[in-house]
């Protein structure tokens, strides 16, 4: 079994997840943000790529034991999808936002069979949105989604209640929650800052106004 926060602590060691509580990051939404996650530094990490991809592998096993096939996010979900379903030997597509504007105007790229049971691959889940339209790709085109696993969530209220509602299984190796509690127990945050970071979490479309 996983031990807690062992993704969390991997996170905050690499460097793939910067807090700052002073200087905010503003994302792509215009929201401010005193966290920002880059998981594709862990692919740079061997060590660490390896921790991520077995854990990864180990949730689908364990979880989601009837796939049939991986669906890798794009971008960044693409790499992780390919070693997990290399380690799995099952077949693999990966999803884009929306459908390209050009040659055959593929969304889903690779071999599609209708009623294959799938596991969403996804680096990063914040408001979910991206991730489920994903989702709906997939099933539009005739796949059965399993469910998705994440390497890492914010874990906003309102995204885990659009999971519910679409019926989507998300199981994300690392969760904001315990990455702060992980990041207090390393002094890498202050107590003072701590009611910040999780005020964040709870309505972030307003935070740093």
């Amino acid at each position: 079994m996983q031990q807690e926060s062992v993704i969390e602590q991997c996170l905050l060691r690499s460097g793939a997840v910067t807090l700052n509580v002073n200087q905010p990051f503003t994302w792509a939404s215009g929201w401010k943000s005193p966290i920002y996650c880059d998981n594709r530094k862990l692919l740079s990490l061997p060590i660490e790529r390896d921790l991520v991809k077995s854990e990864l592998c180990r949730v689908i096993f364990d979880v989601f034991s009837d796939a049939e096939c991986i669906a890798g996010v794009a971008t960044a979900g693409i790499a992780w999808g390919a070693m997990v379903a290399d380690q799995l030997k099952l077949p693999m597509v990966y999803v884009r936002p929306k459908p390209k504007e050009h040659g055959l105007g593929n969304q889903i790229e690779g071999q599609i069979v209708a009623g294959q049971r799938v596991v969403v691959v996804e680096d990063l889940v914040s408001t979910g949105k991206s991730s489920l339209q994903v989702c709906s790709a997939l099933k539009v085109a005739g796949f059965q989604i399993e469910g998705m696993v994440s390497i890492f969530t914010y874990a906003f209220p309102d995204a885990e209640n659009a999971f519910q509602e679409a019926g989507i299984v998300l199981h994300s190796l690392g969760r904001y929650p315990v990455l702060i509690t992980e990041a207090f127990k390393r002094g890498l945050v202050q107590p003072a800052d701590v009611e910040h970071l999780n005020h964040w979490r709870e309505n972030p479309a307003v935070w740093g106004q």
